[in-house]
């Protein structure tokens, strides 16, 4: 997996695979593109929408650490 950022475009990509894309799905800011297996392998996406889906799981991973 690799992530980059774009802090001129405030784009974050995350790479999943080496796979060539077939087909995007778009959901609000968020591009999802998939193999022709329908496998994700990029996914595009505006830091402050990254951040909303982010912090949410690194929050529940600290409850689960305090148990």
């Amino acid at each position: 997996m690799e992530c980059e950022y774009d802090e001129e475009t405030d784009i974050l990509l995350i790479k999943l695979s080496d796979e060539k894309p077939d087909f995007e799905d778009r959901s609000g800011p968020i591009i999802t593109h998939y193999s022709k297996s329908g496998k994700p392998i990029e996914i595009l996406d505006a830091s402050e929408t990254a951040l909303s889906i982010i912090e949410p799981i690194l929050s529940k991973k600290k409850k689960q650490v305090h148990v």
